[in-house]
């Protein structure tokens, strides 16, 4: 997970995202650098943009849809709490892919 921070501060302060600019940041912080973990997340970031991805993550958090609020009866119960475990296991898959950045 650091090389996806690394990533994200080397964009945040509009540095190159490179193989090596990503160890450094990660060396900086006091661990040492896996170059095959720099080169794996360099890979994955081409031809994306940062910024945008950040930004269609935070309206699609604000764009919940209305109904979703509170349910008033108890088959709208129902179908809240499988929604919400339908959104856990979302949650859940989506932590797996920290395992394609070598987090723990």
């Amino acid at each position: 997970m650091e090389y996806v921070y690394a990533a994200l501060l080397l964009d945040a302060a509009g540095k190159e995202i490179s193989e090596k600019s990503i160890e450094e940041v990660v060396k900086a912080a006091g661990m040492t650098p896996d170059a095959a973990q720099a080169k794996a997340i360099v890979a994955s970031l081409k031809g994306v943009n940062i910024k945008d991805v950040i930004k269609n993550a935070q309206s699609m958090q604000h764009a919940a849809p209305a109904h979703e609020a509170a349910p008033h009866h108890a088959e709208g119960e129902k179908k809240h709490k499988d929604e919400k475990k339908e959104e856990v296991k979302e949650e859940e898959a989506a932590g797996g892919l920290a395992s394609l950045f070598g987090g723990a």
